[in-house]
């Protein structure tokens, strides 16, 4: 319970995200089935758009699943540094706290992670705000695909903007020393300058520009 109001206020940013998916994935001619199990098997937001944005231009199968990976590379990142709070879990945990990993269920599960208490139920605190964010996403996209063709024009309300808001919202937070500051202000830069990349590679080009960045900041601090 303590994980699933921790990430409320994210589940609410996410809720037009998932409204939009259900909505376009109707309009674009995928089945309900279909559309339903991107959410519930792939559950990923910026994958799917982006899946079904190429499903629509009949690209072919394996051009769409090595787009999607390139796209979700950025969850090995935030694996890596769930590793030393999470290894000594059994595989049952292990394999289902893995599927659920996404950006806002990292964002409150590696801060719940750094608190200083040895509290031994920290991945039920996870799993938690991560199995809320999935039933979330899997309500939205269901709304989406009943009645999201009664809101009139509703891609173009920007309702969309609501998920850039909420990433504005899980990153602010972190900026408490130059390093963090220098990963930041790099990956953001980065990720404008290489926008234009195939298969959102300048993605993963932003994130380990934005990690050497601030790795460098922090060795120039230990040096002086």
């Amino acid at each position: 319970m303590a994980g699933t109001r921790a990430i409320f206020p994210l589940v609410v940013g996410a809720v037009p995200f998932g409204i939009i998916f259900g909505t376009l994935a109707k309009s674009s001619g995928l089945s309900f089935w279909g559309t339903m199990g991107l959410s519930v098997f792939v559950f990923a937001g910026s994958s799917q758009f982006i899946a079904l944005g190429l499903l629509a231009s009949q690209t072919s199968l394996y051009l769409i699943i090595l787009t999607t990976f390139v796209v979700n590379l950025r969850h090995l990142l935030y694996a890596v540094s769930l590793i030393p709070h999470v290894k000594h879990l059994s595989q049952r945990w292990k394999i289902p706290i893995g599927f659920l990993l996404t950006d806002e269920a990292f964002a409150v599960a590696i801060n719940r992670y750094n608190q200083n208490d040895r509290s031994p139920d920290k991945h039920w605190y996870y799993l938690g705000a991560a199995l809320f964010m999935y039933a979330n996403w899997l309500l939205c996209t269901f709304l989406g695909l009943t009645i999201g063709q009664l809101i009139p024009n509703a891609t173009k309300w920007g309702l969309d903007f609501a998920m850039s808001v909420t990433f504005i919202g899980m990153i602010i937070p972190y900026i408490k020393n130059r390093p963090m500051l220098a990963t930041i202000l790099v990956t953001s830069c980065v990720s404008l300058l290489s926008y234009s990349l195939p298969h959102k590679l300048g993605l993963i080009m932003a994130a380990f520009a934005g990690i050497i960045a601030g790795m460098c900041i922090d060795r120039l601090k230990s040096y002086q």
